[in-house]
């Protein structure tokens, strides 16, 4: 079925802009949920709320500034929410929404969709097996 969803670009140009139009729901996953940052961050989130620091040390090839820019994103679509403390120094968390967690499905079949084809996608399966899982302690 198509849809009609706004988009990050839509968001940032002037409000009279017309919504994007969708010929197949996958078109409207992937702009809320695809490239290369943004499903890592969404799959650490399932284990709970994380701040900046600890979603740097998860995904280490990450840059400051694109976790900043895809947290910010994931925030305006309603997938992540920004918890701030009163506090010193500042405390900011980010956490999966209800309508965040809805992604939960999808991103499973790609997990294991991932791991049944690791071999062929990367050659060396038990090395990036062993990578894969050390990472999620």
């Amino acid at each position: 079925m198509g849809g009609t969803a706004v988009t990050e670009q839509d968001k940032t140009e002037a409000n009279t802009s017309v919504p994007k139009k969708y010929k197949v729901g996958v078109e409207a996953a992937l702009e809320v949920m695809g490239g290369k940052w943004k499903p890592l961050i969404i799959y650490h989130l399932f284990t709970g709320c994380k701040r900046t620091s600890e979603l740097r040390r998860l995904i280490p090839d990450i840059t400051q500034k694109m976790l900043t820019t895809q947290l910010r994103g994931l925030e305006k679509d309603e997938i992540v929410q920004r918890k701030v403390y009163s506090e010193v120094p500042p405390k900011v968390e980010y956490e999966l929404t209800e309508y965040g967690w809805g992604l939960k499905p999808a991103l499973d079949l790609l997990c294991y969709w991932g791991e049944e084809h690791l071999d062929k996608v990367y050659g060396d399966r038990s090395k990036v097996l062993e990578d894969f899982k050390s990472s999620e302690t």
